[in-house]
């Protein structure tokens, strides 16, 4: 496994990145970040209540309005970089229960990723459900297929006892594929969790690795542990539908409310805290959030970033 090279890859290529102020996660220097955004947030402000494929179109704008009001994918997806994007698949669950990834929003982040040179993306997660009938259900292996990402099956055999070096966590298993890509993309879609509260982006890197039971013992320093690890440089927050109860599996359509916005950030402890705003819960009120930010990954209080607020229409 190649994880330390790709430490060295990451430290090396971000040179001139230090925290944001208020502890933002490897967000742009002082010099740049009077230019560029460290969150942007579109939100569809049409009329009427789009559905179907109306609504796929939706989902596609936002996704595109809220990456380029970062500066687009090319501010972190160099030419010929092999990029790992992580949506949430963990469930075999239709779009519409809100239990995913909205397929559309990964499929345009897939596209972009190529436009902006990746010369490969692979896109893969750990369900907790059956992984063939989590990817088909889901929609999501057919959507970006045809944009010629690579489709990872995470083999479970394949996984490997990595040193993270947490406060909590000090090994944990974790996929060394997705370790040695140049560039990891987080998508989460936004849902209710029995025991986290929420589950927003920095608890969708529990993806990467195995042995979640570990986690559930203390499940906000575990999340920040990984997420400190990890060394995120964006994600992206899907909440084009979200969960509002019974997650993180879901079900029941009536759970589902149709917020039908997309975040992009590099500080994943401020678009969590977003997450949980647009779920009716306060940042406070999840661990992962509260840990995260007392761990200096990132602020919760969100308007305090560079921000750009974008309405779709």
């Amino acid at each position: 496994m190649n994880t330390c090279s790709r430490r060295a890859f990451l430290v090396g290529t971000a040179a001139g990145l230090s925290a944001a102020a208020g502890g933002g996660l490897l967000a742009l220097g002082a010099a740049t970040q009077d230019k560029l955004a460290d969150m942007a947030i579109a939100r569809w402000k049409g009329e009427g209540t789009p559905a179907g494929k109306e609504l796929a179109k939706v989902a596609t704008e936002l996704t595109e309005k809220a990456i380029a009001g970062l500066g687009g994918l090319g501010r972190f997806v160099s030419k010929g970089s092999v990029v790992w994007v992580k949506p949430n698949i963990g469930w075999d669950r239709t779009p519409e229960t809100a239990a995913n990834c909205n397929p559309d929003v990964v499929a345009t982040v897939v596209r972009l990723c190529f436009d902006a040179g990746a010369k490969k993306v692979k896109v893969g997660d750990n369900p907790c459900d059956i992984p063939t009938q989590s990817y088909a259900a889901s929609g999501i292996a057919a959507a970006v297929r045809p944009l010629g990402a690579e489709v990872v099956m995470l083999d479970r055999s394949r996984f490997r006892e990595t040193a993270i070096r947490g406060e909590r966590v000090k090994t944990i298993p974790m996929y060394p594929e997705i370790l040695d890509c140049d560039v990891v993309i987080n998508i989460a879609v936004a849902k209710h969790h029995r025991l986290a509260n929420a589950t927003l982006c920095m608890k969708n890197f529990m993806g990467v690795m195995e042995n979640r039971r570990t986690f559930h013992q203390d499940i906000g320093t575990c999340v920040a542990d990984l997420t400190r690890f990890m060394k995120p440089r964006i994600a992206i927050l899907d909440a084009v539908r979200v969960l509002m109860a019974n997650g993180p599996k879901g079900g029941n359509l009536a759970d589902v409310a149709l917020k039908t916005t997309v975040a992009a950030g590099v500080d994943l402890v401020a678009l969590d805290a977003l997450g949980a705003e647009i779920l009716g819960r306060k940042p406070t009120d999840v661990p992962t959030i509260v840990k995260g930010q007392e761990m200096g990954l990132g602020t919760m209080d969100y308007r305090k970033l560079a921000l750009k607020e974008i309405a779709v229409a």
